[in-house]
């Protein structure tokens, strides 16, 4: 893949767009107040542990707990040597931490929703070419190296500078680099495991170790990728990253530009208007069909339609189609939304299997662009994908969004004919319970409209029903779905 970087950089906040072939792929955003957690490595505190769900909380300097499973848990430092067994993730978390025991973990998901941060004990540092462990003593190899002379060549390059302090995977990005910049790639990170080891010993603070800030950590990601050039609107950001470059990445170092045109660097290639496309519900295909998609806390559902697409032959080749085309879309709006978790698929349903093979032949090809790890388990027997995508950070409409204060997240509202019933009934409530002369109703502009027009049968049969006098007043700064009675 080759594609063109494009970073937009203000006091407040970061944005990163990935372009290939013209298109926008990716955008990453973050913002000073709400830098990621991810790659953070803290001194926690155990506050609670939990034998019935084998997990505890960890104290980590912020409001929320973070949350540690016994599964991540593959050593326990405390301020005494490090301990190391393989065969600690297998016992009961009673044995493995205690309330108020120390600990060092790492934040491998950022908080999402009501959830706290997802922490591991399994501590990984990445350079450019390698992730240092320092929980293993061997070496591991990107499963994305797929040659096998190469794959043993880089392994017995790295054996040698594994010892019992840590190992190290092989990334990507290592695939056909000498044996002299793997060195210097270790002896970084051994320097910097150093550096956090002090940072331990000397002080009492949470933070031992903060990952890079968004742009060097997207530089250093997409190290690996055919970029072809890389564009920053601030000057200030221009030079760290060309600091940056020259010191980790320098093939990269002359395809930084400094941009200076007039136009917004995000105007480029449409990236403003698409970010603002990638919120909402309905994905439009070129074919005039169209996906709808749903984020839950849950789960992603992604459900195809045909819409307006007729097609020129039959009923089953029109479905397939469409479908093939969704395909594309689908993986495209993962990496565009940065959507994670579990993803259900509602295809339209295809009568030929030698359609359904296609169409999730085409669906893993398509997501196997995708940096973050991808699972497809093919269809069910509803005829459904289910799949799953690697999320460590907050979706992009849980960066710029939040839930609507009317509906409060639903997506809906009730109607001015329900509200108006709600009205009445409250009318006749308050009633009973009290002794009132008469009744105003305060109510939002279209609700007020309508007790005073279509629905004034209804009031006029309550006004005689309770023998009082009802009057409405329209409140402009109220919600559709809210009123109120007030006695006089």
């Amino acid at each position: 893949m080759s594609g063109e970087l494009l970073i937009n950089v203000t006091p407040s906040e970061s944005r990163v767009a990935l372009i290939e072939n013209g298109i926008l792929q990716e955008i990453h955003i973050e913002r000073n107040t709400k830098r990621g957690l991810v790659g953070n490595i803290y001194r926690g505190k155990v506050s609670r542990v939990l034998p019935g769900m084998q997990a505890a909380f960890v104290d980590i300097g912020f409001s929320k707990a973070a949350f540690l499973h016994a599964s991540d848990i593959a050593y326990v430092h405390t301020m005494v040597p490090l301990i190391t067994n393989n065969d600690l993730p297998k016992k009961d978390i009673r044995e493995l931490v205690r309330e108020g025991q120390e600990i060092v973990v790492q934040v491998v998901k950022d908080p999402l929703g009501t959830k706290g941060a997802r922490l591991t004990t399994d501590i990984t540092i990445p350079s450019r070419y390698l992730v240092f462990m320092p929980s293993v003593e061997h070496v591991g190899v990107s499963q994305r190296i797929e040659d096998e002379a190469e794959r043993k060549r880089l392994a017995d390059l790295v054996q040698p500078l594994c010892d019992e302090d840590g190992g190290f995977i092989l990334r990507t990005a290592a695939e056909g680099v000498n044996e002299h910049e793997l060195v210097q790639d270790a002896q970084f990170l051994r320097r910097l495991w150093s550096k956090i080891q002090s940072r331990l010993k000397a002080n009492k603070n949470h933070v031992l170790f903060e990952d890079l800030s968004l742009a060097p950590r997207v530089i250093r990601d997409f190290t690996g990728t055919a970029i072809t050039k890389v564009q920053i609107d601030s000057k200030l950001a221009f030079n760290e990253l060309l600091e940056f470059t020259s010191e980790y990445v320098p093939e990269l170092t002359d395809k930084l530009e400094y941009y200076t045109g007039e136009r917004p660097i995000f105007d480029l290639y449409d990236v403003e208007n698409e970010a603002q496309r990638v919120l909402k519900r309905r994905v439009d295909l070129k074919s005039g069909g169209y996906l709808i998609i749903d984020q839950t806390e849950a789960m992603t559902t992604i459900d195809i339609n045909t819409g307006g697409f007729v097609g020129h032959r039959n009923l089953e080749e029109t479905i397939f189609n469409t479908n093939i085309e969704a395909t594309q879309a689908i993986a495209r709006q993962l990496r565009l939304r940065n959507l994670g978790g579990m993803i259900l698929i509602d295809f339209i349903d295809m009568i030929e299997p030698e359609h359904q093979k296609r169409v999730l032949h085409s669906l893993t090809v398509a997501c196997s662009k995708d940096r973050a790890k991808t699972n497809i388990h093919g269809f069910t027997a509803l005829g459904l994908i289910e799949m799953t995508r690697k999320r460590t950070r907050e979706s992009l409409e849980h960066v710029l969004c939040e839930d609507c204060p009317v509906c409060e997240g639903r997506g809906s509202i009730k109607t001015v004919e329900t509200i108006c019933f709600e009205v009445m009934r409250e009318i006749v409530r308050v009633n009973r319970a009290y002794d009132a002369d008469k009744f105003v109703v305060y109510a939002s502009p279209l609700v007020a409209e309508a007790l005073m027009g279509e629905e004034s049968h209804l009031l006029a049969e309550v006004e005689m029903f309770v023998a009082k006098q009802i009057k409405v007043q329209t409140e402009h700064l109220y919600n559709q779905d809210k009123f109120d009675v007030v006695m006089m």
